[in-house]
């Protein structure tokens, strides 16, 4: 497995990441014995970065996670994130960034995943009620505690991600980049760049939409959030399903599959980035890490980007809701 370094931070990961969220929610059904295969599969292909958060299944995810990697910690980078606080119902209580509160949930973090230290502990969302410079100092105080090793931001904003730089040194932002997500590129990674902060695209396959798996809205299984997701609601998906051409056509010329030309084309922005791809599925899973063998010429990534600029996708890519909770 190559290896990536996030920004100038020196953690090391994995040039593939695994993304454990929807084993515990949002996509339809999940099954614990199914999802533990699938990491322990990802860490015999040496998969080192995995990547979960204390909202996923309401700490359902993280220990999940904490189970299957007891007895292989050594050499993993684990990241988990705090911020979306949710009531033991699930029920969504909003977003803190209060200092009191970023200690009790890597104590609880910990805790669930069985583990001493937090490789990489990302605020999920910020709190605009809380200076960024007092979230990211009580993230600092953990880390001279030893109990998290790196920082990163989720879903930050250009002058956020200054403003928590300046107070400790920011390892990695994720936030959500692909074909048809590319807003980062006009701002978020320049920064990133400048900074020298690491890139952790999520949802780098559309949510699997660019891996042209699904026909219509109603191939998506009951209880999956994309449902209710603009871009994929009955009246934006056949708009979006029409720029999936060129995908297919490279898949089928390259002997690759629509997902590992998507997958391919966000390794190939940058050796600082470092796509965190989800899946419940083992077949899934060998499929993304397929990526890594495909190449892209520069006149296939020219073509690509031509295909897909900035704005191409129709609807939004969370509800409105949501989407007050990004960039901030």
């Amino acid at each position: 497995m190559d290896q990536r370094q996030l920004g100038k931070s020196g953690l090391r990961v994995s040039a593939v990441g695994l993304g454990c969220m929807g084993m515990s929610e949002f996509y339809g059904a999940y099954d614990d014995a199914t999802s533990v295969k699938v990491i322990h599969r990802a860490m015999d292909m040496g998969v080192t970065f995995f990547d979960t958060a204390d909202m996923y299944g309401v700490g359902h995810n993280e220990d999940l996670l904490g189970r299957a990697i007891k007895g292989r910690r050594e050499g993993l980078i684990i990241a988990t994130k705090f911020g979306n606080v949710r009531g033991p119902n699930g029920e969504r209580l909003g977003i803190s960034g209060k200092p009191a509160y970023v200690k009790s949930a890597c104590d609880a973090s910990l805790k669930r995943l069985g583990i001493d230290v937090i490789d990489l502990y990302y605020q999920h969302r910020v709190d605009p009620q809380t200076p960024i410079e007092d979230t990211v100092g009580a993230m600092a105080d953990l880390v001279k505690a030893g109990k998290v090793r790196y920082l990163g931001l989720s879903e930050a904003a250009p002058s956020t991600i200054r403003r928590a730089h300046n107070t400790h040194k920011i390892a990695a932002l994720q936030t959500e980049y692909s074909l048809w997500s590319r807003e980062p590129e006009t701002e978020i990674l320049p920064l990133l760049r400048e900074l020298g902060i690491g890139f952790v695209p999520y949802s780098p396959l559309g949510r699997g939409f660019l891996t042209g798996r699904f026909t219509s809205n109603e191939d998506l299984p009951d209880g999956d959030f994309r449902k209710i997701s603009p871009r994929f609601s009955s009246e934006n998906f056949e708009l979006n399903r029409k720029l999936l051409g060129l995908i297919e056509d490279l898949a089928r010329s390259k002997g690759a599959t629509p997902a590992q030309i998507a997958l391919q084309w966000v390794l190939s922005k940058g050796d600082d980035i470092v796509p965190i791809p989800g899946t419940k599925r083992t077949s899934y899973l060998e499929d993304n890490l397929g990526a890594l063998k495909v190449t892209l010429s520069s006149s296939e990534q020219e073509a690509l980007d031509a295909a897909f600029p900035l704005g191409i996708a129709k609807g939004d890519r969370y509800p409105a809701a949501a989407m007050a909770a990004v960039n901030l």
